[in-house]
C-alpha cells in the first residue's frame, strides 16, 4: 500500500481516502473511511477512461450486479457513484484468507470442510442467480474464507442472464481452468455456467489441483471442452457430488440448491471457520486488521497519533486484508492491458512488499512408466553450489547456493536465471517468508530479503548479526548469531524483537534448518537433541535429550499444525505446545541402515525412510500405512537415506538411492503415494550429495554442481 501521490483525490462521496491499494491501466483502489469510521475499499475509474463507453458501462454493470445481490455469502457494496468524471465503488474489507492461499499454506480441506464450503458457496450461487445475474468468474482467488464463512468476491464481469460471453473484441473474459465449455467457447451463458465453475473450484479445494491441466492455456481449455476431470484424490461420496457439476452439457448440471441439499455438511462443519489452523490464522489477521483500523480512526478523531499513516498503510497489508472489491485479483482492473498512466518512479519502500505471485503448474503425466532422461523439463550444469543447504521453490523460482558464489534464483519454466545475490552466504541459509519475501544472511551477518519473482531488495537488519538462518513464521525470522545466540527478528520492522541464550550443547551444534509454529521454534543439535523455544521470548518449552551418532542419523524436525515430528531410532510425534509425546513408531530397521530418516509431513501422512524402505505414516496415531518391503510391492532399498528428506509432488513421492555400493549409480526413485509401488527410476552418475525439491507438479534434483527439473504423475 502506498501514500496519497499527486492527482489522487482526498474524498470521494463520504469516504475520506488514505491510501492508494492497487493502480493499473484502467483505474485505481484506495483504502477510504467514512465519517462513522467504516473502512472500505474504493474503486475508481481512471478519469481519461470514463469517457471510454464500453469501459464505463462494464464499470456500471459491476456496480449494479454487486448490489443489486443481496446474500451473506457475497461482500457487501456499501456505496457506488457510476456518474461524472471519477466514477466509484466501495466495499467493505474482508480480513481473511483467499481459497487457494488456505489450500496453498495447509493443504487440501477436509471432507467435512469441503462439504461446508460446497454448501455456502452453492447457497451463495443460488442467491446471484435469484438476482438475475451469473457471477461468471468463480475461482479459488475470489473465494474468502472470513471467521462468518466463505465469502465471494470479484463481480467483475458479472452480467445478466440474457447476456453474451464475448465481448466486444472478442476476448473471453475466463479463467482457464474454471470457466465452462460454453464460456471457452463463447456461447450463450446462463446459471449452470457457474454450477461448473464451483465443480472446478471444490475438486482444487479437495486435492490442491485443478480439475483441468494443460501445458498452455490452449490446451488447457481444449481440456475443459473435450477432456475429462481429473478427480483423483477425492473421496467417494465427494467424487459421487463433484462430478456432475462438470458435465459438458449445461443442462445435465444439477442446480445450487440441489449441490447445498446433496452435499448436507455434517452438524459442526462449519466450525473450521471458527477453530483449527485455517481458522486461527483468519482470527489472527481480522484481529490484526481491526486493531489497525481502530487506531486509523482515533487519528481521525484528534486522538493519539501514534502510529504513522505509512506503518498503518503497511500493517494492513501485512494483515493479509482482501480487498472486497477485487482491487488486487481482476485482471481487467487493475493490469496493464490497454495503456497505463504515466507514472513518476519513487524510491521503493521496503516494507510494501508485493503479493506472491501464482505457481506456475507443470502438465502432469498421465501414462506412467518406467523412464530415464525423457522426463526431463531442463538441465543445468555448473550451476550449483555443491554444498547448497536446501532447494527452494518459491512459486515461479527455485533458488539455491550458486557456484559462482551467494545465491540465485532459477526460473522453474525454462531454468533461465532471473536473479542472484552474490554478497548472500548461502551456507548460512536462506528462507521462504511466506512466498513473499526470500530471506538471507551476508558476511557481516546483515539479514537481508529479496522478493522471490524479481531479486528486488527489501527490508534489512544489520542489527541481526546473524550467522545462520534457522525458521521463520508469519511474525518473525529466528537466527544464530555469530556469538551463538538465538535471535528473532520481526518482519514487519525488520528490528530484533529478543535475543535469548540457548544451552551450551546446541549453541555450535545445531543442525539447520529447524522448524516454526504454533508459538515454537523447533531446533535439533548433531546428537539428536530436540530444543523447543517459545516465540514471544526465546524462552525454553521443552526439549528432548538423545545420543545419537551423526554418522548414521541426522534428526530434522518437522512442524505441521500443532504438532513436531522428528527422527531418530523412533520416529516421534509430539505437541509443539508442552512436548507431550502422542505417538512414537520404533524402526524395525535392517543390516544395512538402522532408524528413521528425516521426516516429510503432508496432509495424507508422515512420509520417511525405515532403515532402508520408505514409508508412509498416519499422522493420528504413527501406524504404519505402507512400506514397499512389508507390502509385497516393488522393493526399492535406499542407502544414507536420512540425507535427504522424502518429497511429495503430483500422485507420487520421490526419494534419492545413493546406492548400497559404491559401484551402484546414484537414482531418483519415485512410487505412488497412495501405495508405495514403484513408478519412475531416474539413474544418475554416482556422487555422495544431492537435494531434492517439489512445487507445481516439477521435481527439482540438485546432483553434485547440476540441477535437475523432472516431470511428474
Amino acid at each position: 500500500m502506498k501514500p496519497l501521490g499527486t492527482g489522487d483525490p482526498l474524498r470521494l462521496g463520504p469516504y475520506r481516502l488514505l491510501g492508494v491499494l492497487g493502480e493499473g491501466g484502467m483505474g485505481k483502489v484506495y483504502v477510504g473511511q467514512d465519517g462513522a469510521g467504516t473502512l472500505a475499499a474504493v474503486k475508481v475509474l481512471r478519469p481519461e477512461l470514463a469517457h471510454d463507453t464500453d469501459l464505463a458501462r462494464r464499470f456500471v454493470r459491476e456496480a449494479q450486479a454487486a448490489q443489486a445481490v443481496r446474500s451473506k455469502g457475497v461482500a457487501a457494496v456499501l456505496g457506488a457513484h457510476t456518474e461524472g468524471a471519477r466514477p466509484w465503488i466501495a466495499t467493505e474489507f474482508l480480513a481473511g484468507l483467499t481459497l487457494d492461499q488456505v489450500v496453498d499454506t495447509y493443504g487440501p480441506l477436509a471432507d467435512p470442510a469441503l462439504r461446508a464450503l460446497a454448501t455456502s458457496l452453492a447457497r451463495t450461487l443460488a442467491d446471484i442467480h435469484a438476482a438475475g445475474f451469473i457471477h461468471r468468474d468463480l475461482k479459488p482467488p475470489n473465494i474468502v474464507l472470513t471467521s462468518d464463512g466463505p465469502r465471494v468476491i470479484d463481480f467483475g464481469i458479472a452480467r445478466p442472464e440474457h447476456g453474451l460471453t464475448l465481448t466486444t473484441t472478442g476476448q473471453i473474459p475466463v479463467t482457464p481452468g474454471y470457466g465452462a465449455p460454453e464460456q471457452v467457447l463463447g456461447q450463450r451463458v446462463a446459471p449452470p455456467a457457474d454450477v461448473f465453475s464451483l465443480g472446478a473450484v471444490l475438486v482444487y479445494a479437495a486435492t490442491g489441483r485443478r480439475a483441468f491441466d494443460g501445458g498452455h492455456v490452449a490446451a488447457l481449455q481444449y481440456e475443459v471442452v473435450h477432456g475429462e476431470p481429473q478427480l483423483d484424490g477425492m473421496t467417494p461420496q465427494s467424487h459421487a457430488l463433484v462430478a456432475p457439476c462438470l458435465a459438458k452439457d449445461p443442462a445435465a448440471r444439477p442446480l445450487p440448491l440441489q449441490i447445498a441439499q446433496a452435499m448436507s455438511a455434517p452438524k459442526g462443519a462449519d466450525r473450521v471457520w471458527r477453530r483449527g489452523r485455517i481458522a486461527d490464522a483468519i482470527k489472527e489477521r481480522e484481529t490484526h486488521a481491526h486493531r489497525l483500523t481502530t487506531q486509523i480512526a482515533a487519528q481521525l478523531t484528534g486522538g493519539s497519533p501514534s502510529v504513522t499513516r505509512r506503518r498503518l498503510l503497511t500493517g494492513l497489508s501485512a494483515a493479509g486484508v482482501v480487498l472486497a472489491a477485487g482491487g488486487g485479483t481482476t485482471a481487467w482492473w487493475l493490469g496493464t492491458q490497454g495503456g497505463t498512466a504515466p507514472r513518476t518512479k519513487k524510491k521503493s519502500d521496503p516494507f510494501d512488499i508485493p503479493p506472491a505471485v501464482r505457481t506456475p503448474m507443470e502438465q502432469l503425466d498421465r501414462q506412467p512408466g518406467t523412464r530415464d532422461e525423457s522426463a526431463t523439463i531442463w538441465s543445468l550444469s555448473d550451476v550449483a553450489d555443491v554444498y547448497s543447504p536446501v532447494l527452494l521453490p518459491v512459486r515461479d523460482v527455485i533458488i539455491f547456493g550458486a557456484a559462482s558464489g551467494g545465491i540465485a534464483a532459477h526460473d522453474v519454466r525454462d531454468g533461465k536465471r532471473r536473479w542472484s545475490a552474490p554478497h548472500i552466504v548461502a551456507k548460512g541459509g536462506y528462507l521462504s517468508l511466506t512466498d513473499r519475501l526470500v530471506a538471507g544472511t551476508d558476511s557481516q551477518g546483515t539479514l537481508r530479503t529479496f522478493v522471490p519473482s524479481t531479486g528486488e531488495p527489501k527490508w534489512t537488519c544489520p542489527a541481526a548479526e546473524a550467522a545462520t538462518l534457522l525458521a521463520a513464521d508469519d511474525e518473525a525470522v529466528y537466527v544464530l548469531t555469530k556469538d551463538g545466540r538465538l535471535r528473532s527478528v520481526g518482519r514487519s520492522d525488520a528490528k530484533v524483537r529478543w535475543t535469548a541464550t540457548i544451552p551450551a550443547d546446541f549453541r555450535k551444534n545445531v543442525i539447520t534448518p529447524g522448524a516454526a509454529g504454533e508459538g515454537r521454534l523447533v531446533m535439533a543439535a548433531s546428537n539428536g537433541s530436540v530444543l523447543a523455544v517459545r516465540t514471544s521470548d526465546g524462552r525454553t518449552a521443552w526439549s528432548r535429550t538423545a545420543h545419537l551418532d551423526p554418522d548414521d542419523i541426522t534428526v530434522r524436525p518437522a512442524v505441521y499444525g500443532d504438532t513436531a515430528y522428528f527422527n531418530g531410532n523412533a520416529l516421534e510425534a509430539r505437541r509443539l505446545s508442552d512436548g507431550t509425546t502422542t505417538w512414537s513408531t520404533k524402526s524395525k530397521g535392517d543390516s544395512g541402515h538402522q532408524g528413521w530418516g528425516s521426516p516429510a509431513v503432508y496432509a495424507d501422512g508422515v512420509y520417511a525412510t525405515e532403515g532402508s524402505y520408505p514409508t508412509r505414516l498416519d499422522k493420528r496415531d504413527g501406524s504404519r500405512m505402507w512400506t514397499p518391503e512389508r507390502t509385497g510391492l516393488y522393493v526399492w532399498a535406499m542407502s544414507a537415506a536420512d540425507k535427504s528428506r522424502i518429497v511429495k509432488a503430483g500422485h507420487g513421492v520421490w526419494a534419492i538411492d545413493y546406492g548400497l555400493t559404491d559401484s551402484e549409480p546414484m537414482e531418483i526413485k519415485t512410487a505412488k503415494a497412495t501405495d508405495g509401488s514403484q513408478v519412475w527410476r531416474y539413474e544418475l552418475p554416482k556422487f555422495d550429495y544431492g537435494r531434492l525439491a517439489a512445487a507445481g507438479n516439477r521435481v527439482f534434483v540438485m546432483h553434485d554442481t547440476a540441477l535437475h527439473a523432472l516431470t511428474t504423475f
